[in-house]
């Protein structure tokens, strides 16, 4: 089993920065990509950005150019570095990992942290 345990989100005015962290634990042979996604009330869980494990990273438009995707491998752990924080930034972030392990190639989410923007 693997999990994946967030930190890093709280609440921040506009203009602000958070950095949000994912730590994968348990048993598995390898990470593959790893991303962010994030979801309000209401609305689809959306891609935020994500990075593969030789570091090619995409990320959503609305996110571009304020937004930073990186990973360290040797800690099994995701980052995201929000900056310029927008009140539609507001959401659950998720963080998401393709792993492979004893059980094949499993897609494992973690439970989410709490990201809130003040305008």
């Amino acid at each position: 089993q693997v999990q994946l345990v967030e930190s890093g989100g709280g609440l921040v005015q506009a203009g602000g920065s958070l950095r949000l962290s994912c730590a994968a634990s348990g048993m598995f042979f390898s990470i593959n990509t790893m991303g962010w996604y994030r979801q309000v009330p209401g609305k689809q869980r959306e891609l935020v950005a994500r990075i593969t494990t030789g570091s090619t990273t995409n990320y959503a438009d609305s996110v571009k150019g304020r937004f930073t995707i990186s990973r360290d491998n040797a800690k099994n752990t995701v980052y995201l570095q929000m900056n310029s924080l927008k009140p539609e930034d507001t959401a659950v972030y998720y963080c998401n990992a393709d792993v492979y392990g004893t059980y094949g190639r499993v897609d494992y989410w973690g439970l989410g942290t709490q990201v809130t923007v003040s305008s």
